[in-house]
């Protein structure tokens, strides 16, 4: 395994996200990607992966998990597996490194549906914010972008989306179930609130 290229990889995959992705793209940005490497490597500690492959191959997943947002809006995760696949050919990743992989990639594809463990981890990194006190500033970011694709249409639109969409996540991690969920509920209790107002 290429486990000496990660930091090549990791600058390769930032350079083309900055380069290639449209600059109103305010919340699937550099910055989430490398979130969602951060809280990957965070929660695989917990949940005791220590195998040197199994974290190269996450860490690698989180740099591509949204790569195909460059092409597409909707449907990137399969786009994002397309990438991976043509950039880290160079890097000798055999065909049951890209699959395992593509695996994460298309674990965080909602709704989400992870196979394994590695997989369960990807998904609640991608999704860690929601647990999180930045959750605000992030659904922000993320209206914004579902505005501009027309995906909804007013404020309440949004709201009631999101109270929809809390309502219907879990996270698969032990790690995440405890450090996240609580906050998460709260998200869940002040949208409803909020939308009384609306």
């Amino acid at each position: 395994m290429p486990f000496n290229h990660f930091n090549i990889i990791k600058q390769e995959v930032l350079q083309r996200l900055q380069a290639d992705l449209p600059a109103w793209m305010i919340y699937h940005d550099t910055s989430h990607t490398l979130d969602v490497l951060e809280q990957s490597e965070r929660i695989a500690a917990t949940e005791n992966i220590t195998d040197t492959e199994d974290l190269f191959l996450l860490k690698t997943a989180a740099l591509y998990h949204d790569t195909g947002f460059i092409n597409v809006y909707k449907g990137h995760e399969e786009v994002g597996c397309e990438i991976a696949v043509e950039m880290l050919g160079k890097y000798s990743f055999n065909d049951r490194h890209l699959d395992t992989v593509c695996g994460m990639i298309m674990a965080t594809k909602l709704p989400q549906q992870p196979k394994n463990k590695l997989e369960q981890i990807i998904a609640d990194a991608d999704l860690d914010y929601l647990g999180r006190p930045d959750y605000y500033p992030k659904a922000d970011a993320l209206q914004k972008e579902f505005l501009r694709e027309k995906m909804i249409a007013t404020e309440a639109d949004w709201i009631r989306l999101q109270i929809s969409f809390l309502e219907g996540h879990r996270y698969f991690t032990a790690t995440n179930k405890t450090l996240r969920l609580p906050l998460k509920n709260e998200r869940i209790k002040e949208l409803k609130a909020l939308l009384q107002r609306h």
